[in-house]
């Protein structure tokens, strides 16, 4: 449609202020990390550090140089992981992605400017136009509510990044340690397999032992030697994983470890109600709410503007080279609804909605769930270590004692007091493992109340070269 009629430069140009004024949207100081900081602390209790400048990754370094000076604790590592993964860094990025969108929200398409040129005869008419886009203008406010809610949402998947990498580096840290002790106890096995060999060696050259004894406790020699190795390869593997989290190279990859696991606490924890605490605090709950309230407001929007999808308001000036009067007007410029009434668009957005609001309740079905799941791990994994610690370790140290007796009262072979040996040693690599997996089922139990759930969420005892040991 065109109206056209005379109209004074004066509102327009009152128009034109009143847009230059709305789009004078600006960055926040901080990009909004300042939140993402809030909620971390507020869950992990840790600093987080977005670095952008060289004033920023220097203050970073004299952070982390003094703790890998000494033997790391796990809060050490989560610290330097915290500060220095540049994968973390590079999630902080999308916040400032996020934030370019929402100032770009509060700020309206720019006018445009046509100009025309036509000779009739040895008459030149010369069209300027001047389009405004009025629909902007008015939608700008649900528009910028819409982004704030995605800038929102940035902030807790940048708070979720930085659980996230504290979560795998707690895990990467107690199974380096546990590899670590694994491969110490590996070798005491090995050093038991070589002297029963060696000394078979000598039995069977005496005529006391047969070639199937000697062959057996070469067999046994053989296949500890092969997965002592595999305990050193899964030992660097793990050592590894730990120092790509902490984002460490160089000269600092030769970072301390403890040399045992932390010990066990003296009770777990009680349940409580980690259900309702997971509701109220983790965050892919209150990314799918706030989704969902987005949408919402998108669907209000979309049924608000349904018959209108362009509104546009132009200035006309017109000059003629063969007559000194000008013409001046206005032009409204809007889609008729003669063939789309906006019906496909509403029940898209209806739909959007209802899917947002079912995958609502099902992330807040699973969220309670995965606590409870969580929780027995955790308590299963912390009674059965306490069972290895208490039980199992003890009875096979006095089995040894009492095997020692018998063979200084010579009432026992070397052999026999040599395999029971080796017996204990596996069990205390099988009682290592218990105690590492309660400190990853605690670590997974504390993700899946702040953040998401993890794979470590159940935890279960894994085959690796120290339990297949055990089991030979």
């Amino acid at each position: 449609m065109m109206f056209s009629a005379p109209v004074s430069m004066r509102p327009v140009a009152a128009a034109i202020t009143l847009l230059l004024l709305s789009g004078c949207a600006t960055f926040s100081s901080d990009g909004g990390f300042g939140s993402v900081q809030s909620m971390t602390r507020e869950r992990i209790g840790r600093d987080i550090t977005w670095v952008k400048t060289d004033a920023d990754a220097a203050s970073v370094d004299k952070t982390i140089a003094p703790l890998l000076q000494r033997a790391l604790s796990v809060d050490d590592a989560v610290t330097i992981a915290l500060l220095n993964n540049k994968g973390l860094q590079a999630d902080y990025a999308e916040l400032g992605i996020s934030e370019a969108q929402l100032v770009q929200a509060g700020r309206i398409s720019n006018p445009s400017f046509s100009f025309g040129r036509l000779t009739r005869g040895g008459e030149v008419e010369i069209d300027r136009r001047l389009m405004l886009p009025v629909m902007s203008l008015l939608m700008m406010p649900v528009s910028k509510r819409i982004a704030k809610r995605g800038f929102e949402q940035a902030q807790l998947r940048a708070a979720g990044d930085a659980l996230r990498v504290a979560d795998d580096t707690r895990r990467a840290y107690f199974s380096a340690i546990a590899a670590q002790e694994s491969v110490l106890y590996m070798g005491q096995v090995k050093l038991a397999a070589e002297a029963s060999a060696e000394l078979a060696v000598k039995m069977v050259a005496a005529g006391n032992w047969s070639k199937l004894d000697l062959a057996r406790e070469q067999a046994f020699y053989a296949d500890v030697t092969v997965r002592l190795a595999q305990a050193m390869q899964m030992h660097v593997s793990q050592r590894e994983a730990l120092t790509r989290l902490m984002g460490l190279s160089g000269e600092r990859t030769r970072f301390l470890l403890p040399n045992r696991l932390p010990d066990l606490p003296v009770a777990p924890r009680e349940p409580g109600d980690l259900e309702a605490a997971a509701l109220q605090n983790r965050l892919d709950v209150q990314m799918a709410r706030r989704e969902l309230a987005g949408v919402a407001e998108s669907l209000g929007l979309t049924k608000s503007t349904r018959f209108i999808n362009v509104l546009d308001v132009s200035y006309l000036r017109n000059t003629f080279s063969e007559s000194p009067s000008r013409e001046r007007g206005f032009e409204i410029e809007l889609q008729i609804p003669l063939f789309d009434w906006g019906g496909a668009r509403v029940a898209r957005a209806e739909a959007i909605y209802m899917q947002a609001a079912n995958r609502t309740t099902q992330i807040a079905v699973n969220a309670r769930s995965q606590v409870r799941e969580a929780y027995t791990a955790y308590r299963s994994a912390y009674d059965i270590a306490k069972h290895y610690r208490d039980e199992v370790v003890p009875i096979q140290k006095r089995i040894s004692e009492e095997q020692l007796l018998r063979y200084n009262g010579m009432l026992i072979s070397v052999f026999e007091l040599l395999a029971d040996a080796r017996s204990q040693v596996t069990s205390v690599n099988a009682s290592i493992e218990a105690q590492r997996d309660f400190w990853m089922a605690e670590s997974a139990l504390q993700m899946v109340q702040t953040g998401r759930a993890t794979d470590g969420a159940s935890m279960g005892r894994s085959n690796s070269p120290a339990t297949e040991a055990a089991s030979h």
